[in-house]
């Protein structure tokens, strides 16, 4: 009797395929890993199928424009981060630890999506009256009437569902728990997750609609599973927490780290409340630390660029006498190596030690910023700390600082001035603009760190310490 199906032996570890059963794979050279598994009818079709339904190239001037046009997905800051909305036939993995909101972001998306067509909602992790139940608590009862919910992760069973729905939305919540016979037999390994993914990207791409593929990043840094599928999707998301703790709720960072279709600059602000995730009305108010008074010594308002915002957060430094035989720097909110290397520009020109210091930088509401211009504002609040000189209040600083102690141009510098003015700052300090017609009123432009720390700290008496080794400005 003459077989119906192709058969080959892959490694439930690796995914390597071999024609015939060996003991040992040899590519990742595990025993007895090798499980006969039945080609797929896709991968037949490609290979045996007829000629007129193979891929043929056309010219790139007939293709037409609107298959790349986007659909919002009703949540602005998601759209803000995908570059301008969901791009259609499209993949996007939004990772994130267990807990962080991956799912509710996903059914606000489902509920609130710009779109006619319907929504497949695909949850290995809960049932249907879990989401029913989750649905009625953000408030989307009269918009989930469009949703489908499909709870399994067998691929098998959500390959028909997909072809009878013809949804325009697919969300698939979690890669982890995808699963399918041809992948080996046990389910959530990496090759299951990238063989389930494939099937899934290509369904969605041959019928116009987008995916969303939530996947977990565990606690303990292992990324196994996301780090794996990012190559095969257009955006990867990164949902992060952040300790900031407002009146509205928990504050939540959507970061792109890959987008095919937008800028990776951007960033979400959400807050976490009793309904779902909400936008944040005004998001430069929630890093900044309202005080009577003067300022501490050590600390510093930045104006920094997210994307194409603008905010204002605090930075703190605290530095005390090292504990050991080397000075340390503690700092999770901003890169390790950016703080040691403007501790070391302040100590060359301005003469201020703080080889014998130990550094600790934070910045408020937990947020990371990677941006240059944040560099003249820790230079300011590390001289604060290390000298005990508050800055003067209501002063917004800016710049990039330079190994040679002199400050570069930054980019769109009146955008952050503007938004000083608005949130109360009457003075600005920061390098002098790129081009003459750019600097508007307000700003006090310094050529180098040591004009800028004169103008900053100008009338100010420095108190006596000892351990203090700061030069003449």
């Amino acid at each position: 009797m003459k077989k119906n199906r192709a058969l080959i032996f892959k490694c439930g570890f690796c995914g390597h395929e071999e024609p015939k059963w060996l003991g040992r794979c040899p590519e990742c050279g595990e025993w007895n890993s090798l499980v006969e598994t039945a080609v797929s009818a896709a991968v037949l079709q490609r290979t045996e199928g007829d000629p007129k339904n193979r891929p043929r190239s056309l010219p790139l001037s007939s293709v037409d424009p609107q298959e790349g046009s986007r659909i919002s997905s009703g949540l602005p800051e998601l759209d803000r981060v995908l570059g301008g909305g969901i791009m259609k036939r499209s993949a996007v993995l939004l990772g994130g630890e267990p807990g962080i909101g991956k799912s509710t972001l996903l059914l606000q998306a489902a509920a609130a999506a710009d779109t006619r067509g319907r929504v497949l909602y695909i949850s290995g992790e809960e049932s249907a009256g879990q989401l029913r139940m989750r649905a009625d608590r953000l408030g989307l009862g009269p918009q989930s009437g469009r949703i489908e919910v499909c709870c399994t992760g067998a691929l098998a069973d959500i390959t028909p569902i997909l072809e009878a729905v013809k949804p325009v939305l697919v969300m698939a919540d979690s890669a982890q728990t995808l699963h399918t016979d041809e992948a080996g037999p046990a389910p959530g390994t990496v090759n299951q997750m990238k063989f389930c993914s494939y099937e899934l990207i290509s369904w969605v791409k041959e019928h116009d609609a987008a995916l969303f593929l939530a996947a977990h990043v565990t606690k303990d840094g292992l990324i196994s599973g996301p780090k794996t599928l990012e190559h095969m999707v257009d955006t990867v998301l990164y949902f992060e927490q952040s300790e900031n703790r407002g009146a509205q709720g928990d504050c939540r960072f959507l970061r792109a780290v890959k987008n095919r279709f937008g800028s990776v600059d951007e960033i979400g602000i959400f807050m976490m409340g009793e309904k779902g995730l909400s936008m944040a009305s005004d998001p430069s108010l929630l890093f900044l630390v309202r005080r009577e008074g003067t300022l501490p010594p050590g600390v510093a308002t930045a104006a920094v660029l997210e994307g194409s915002r603008t905010l204002l957060v605090e930075i703190q430094v605290l530095t005390v006498p090292v504990k050991g035989s080397m000075s340390r720097v503690f700092s999770g909110s901003i890169d390790l190596p950016r703080v040691s290397r403007v501790a070391a520009s302040l100590e060359k020109h301005l003469s201020l030690r703080l080889s014998d210091q130990d550094i600790y930088v934070n910045v408020a509401g937990g947020i990371r910023i990677t941006e240059v211009g944040v560099e003249l504002a820790l230079a300011a609040a590390l001289y604060s700390a290390r000298t005990g000189l508050p800055l003067p209040g209501g002063t917004a600083i800016a710049g990039e600082l330079s190994l040679t102690g002199e400050l570069l141009p930054i980019r769109r510098l009146a955008g952050r001035i503007k938004t000083a003015r608005g949130l109360g700052f009457n003075r600005f300090v920061g390098p002098s603009p790129a081009s003459e017609g750019e600097g508007p009123g307000g700003l006090e432009n310094a050529a180098d760190i040591k004009s800028a720390v004169k103008i900053l700290f100008a009338g100010e008496q420095k108190p006596q310490t000892p351990r203090t080794k700061a030069g003449s400005l």
